[in-house]
């Protein structure tokens, strides 16, 4: 049954029998810039949401593991690359959803990746290559602009901020 239990502020899963509650929390996702120079690796999705869309190598978080090696997890998966994480970049809420998006800045370490199970193909692009209408996600895109506008700076900062559900 869903109810307040005593003592909190939200409705919660309550077994009515044993007093157990199941608490529902946001999912995190974490993933990374991989950066060769001026290029960055972006892959094709394989996969829904946004199946043949481009995005930044991200995925969920798994237990046991820490948000980096996550990231470091996600590029090898999606685009069998090997990074090394340099830092947080971007922390983006994403309400409905129900979803918390870390993503690393990171240096791509070789030039052997391809296309993992997830991707339909891999490429490095410069910033006149970004296919900006073909991008899967508003957290991509944001990211993406934050890291060119901070690489031409010369300083990278550590953003975050949230993506509210498009008003219709």
């Amino acid at each position: 049954m869903h109810r307040i239990p005593e003592g909190d502020a939200f409705t919660r899963a309550v077994c009515d029998a044993c007093g157990t509650i199941q608490y529902e929390n946001p999912k995190i996702v974490v993933g990374c810039i991989p950066a060769a120079g001026e290029r960055i690796l972006i892959c094709r999705r394989a996969i829904e949401p946004r199946y043949g869309l481009w995005t930044l190598p991200a995925g969920f978080m798994e237990n046991d593991e820490t948000a980096a090696e996550g990231a470091m997890r996600e590029a090898l998966e999606e685009a069998r690359a090997k990074v090394e994480i340099e830092d947080l970049y971007t922390v983006f809420s994403v309400p409905h959803i129900s979803q918390v998006h870390m993503m690393f800045r990171a240096r791509l370490l070789n030039d052997d990746f391809g296309a993992g199970m997830e991707s339909l193909e891999v490429k490095l692009v410069t910033a006149d290559e970004i296919p900006w209408e073909q991008l899967a996600f508003t957290v991509v895109r944001r990211t993406l602009e934050h890291y060119l506008e901070d690489r031409k700076r010369g300083v990278f900062v550590p953003r975050f901020g949230d993506i509210r559900r498009p008003v219709k």
